[in-house]
């Protein structure tokens, strides 16, 4: 007749109500030796503790956020099969972060709470502050301890709780160690091929974040609900998927475009006749082309592999226009080779033909950068979200007059905030900073523009 067996806390040194911050299996569950049951976390290390036999699980006597120590009650186990023959104890194990897990037997009937024949089996315990855990290069006297499992996946505990730090679903992470089992390299690699090959919230990817709490705002005062456009819809999801799956990082920097404002009003007014007008988002696109040739890995993406970069030989560049059902990017082609006026008159039609709704998807492709410019309405900076497949986006705030020390005095000149905000997988923080500045420097000096 099969046993019901109580599996109590192992001795884990001084420790005392330690937290429990995972419990792996629940009434019902078929278990094997060693397949991990919770999971205790100190403040220096995490340990699992282990089944020390086959069996079903009866009843699961925790719960996460539980704390206990040495000896506590975790589940009770009907042992099966040769799992039911308890081995004999075994040593405690010390210098090391190794301990001993007892277990205690029962009467099929009757829950024994003294120990009449203890059984061991050695729990996975792995230091935070150690680079090898144990069961990566074994314990004391060179025993390596089992290995502990996450569904499907072989990997120490450290590697576990490093998976989950990352929001790593764990049995999707192929393991290359010994016997498949996972290790950090494996984790780190699972998650850059992850942010390579961006998906939708739902894909699958195994970055998890917690679910939105659902709330009644009635309940604090009137509302009123009103649907997102079909267009907000579209670009929240692909803000949504670029922002959580791109490392972001944002430069600033000022231009002086006292000299290209001066430049832009007298072509205004030559122009002033024609359908169009001269706006600084044309000298903005030339500048950015110039620019994006002189740093050829901004004007890049990634391949899905997130292994290779691959380099544009045109200069495609999408440009942000508002419109009263939301955001949409139209892209300019070739603006290398396109002088101030043609952009202009370019940037005119392409717009007006957005906020008429007869932009087709083919013009919102094939971008290699994008700008977003809030120049008209105001600002002094701000961070924008990447466009991938593209790996930089410049920001444009709105120019104001400054003291600038300039040939020993202060002189008042017109300044451009820029903001540009660069996938940190491709793009350091040092070529940010000289693509800024460069750029800076074509803005305030309008020779570089015939370059």
């Amino acid at each position: 007749m099969a046993e019901i067996k109580n599996v109590l806390v192992p001795d884990i040194g001084n420790y005392k109500d330690v937290a429990i911050i995972e419990v792996s299996v629940k009434a019902g569950d078929t278990v094997k030796t060693d397949q991990p049951l919770i999971t205790l976390e100190t403040d220096k290390a995490t340990m699992d503790v282990p089944a020390p036999f086959d069996g079903v699980v009866k009843e699961v006597k925790v719960k996460v956020g539980d704390k206990v120590s040495e000896g506590a009650l975790i589940v009770t186990i009907e042992a099966s099969g040769a799992g039911a023959q308890i081995p004999p104890n075994l040593p405690l194990q010390k210098g090391g972060t190794d301990t001993v897990a007892t277990t205690l037997p029962a009467s099929p009937t009757v829950q024994s709470t003294a120990p009449t024949a203890p059984a061991a089996s050695v729990p996975h315990f792995a230091s935070e502050r150690s680079s090898h855990p144990l069961g990566e290069k074994g314990g004391p006297g060179g025993i390596s301890a089992p290995v502990a499992s996450s569904g499907s996946a072989h990997a120490s505990p450290s590697i576990r709780r490093f998976a989950r730090e990352l929001g790593v679903n764990l049995p999707l992470v192929k393991g290359s160690g010994e016997k498949g089992r996972v290790t950090k390299d494996d984790v780190q690699n699972f998650v850059k091929q992850s942010l390579a090959q961006p998906r939708g919230a739902a894909g699958g990817n195994g970055l998890q974040v917690l679910e939105m709490p659902v709330i009644d705002f009635a309940k604090f005062g009137p509302v009123e609900t009103k649907a997102l456009s079909r267009i907000k819809k579209i670009s929240g999801a692909n803000l949504h998927r670029n922002w959580v799956t791109i490392p972001h990082v944002t430069q600033f920097e000022e231009a002086d475009i006292s000299e290209m404002e001066a430049f832009r009003k007298e072509l205004g007014t030559e122009f002033a006749k024609e359908s169009f007008k001269i706006t600084p988002l044309a000298f903005l696109l030339k500048a950015c082309a110039i620019t994006l040739k002189h740093f050829p890995d901004f004007n890049a993406s990634l391949d899905t592999s997130g292994e290779n970069l691959v380099l544009k030989k045109y200069i495609h560049i999408g440009v942000a226009v508002d419109t009263p059902n939301g955001l949409m990017v139209p892209v300019v082609r070739d603006v290398d080779q396109k002088g101030i006026v043609q952009l202009a008159k370019e940037l005119g039609e392409i717009s007006a033909r957005a906020r008429d709704k007869k932009i087709t998807a083919a013009d919102m492709q094939g971008g290699c950068f994008s700008i977003s410019s809030l120049g008209g309405i105001g600002g002094t900076a701000f961070t924008p979200i990447i466009n991938a497949p593209e790996v930089a986006i410049l920001g444009v705030s709105r120019s104001s007059m400054k003291p600038l020390w300039k040939e020993g005095e202060f002189v008042p000149r017109l300044m451009l905030p820029l903001s540009l905000s660069y996938d940190h997988r491709v793009i350091d923080g040092a070529a940010a900073a000289r693509f800024t500045t460069y750029l800076a420097h074509v803005l305030s000096d309008m020779r570089r523009l015939a370059l």
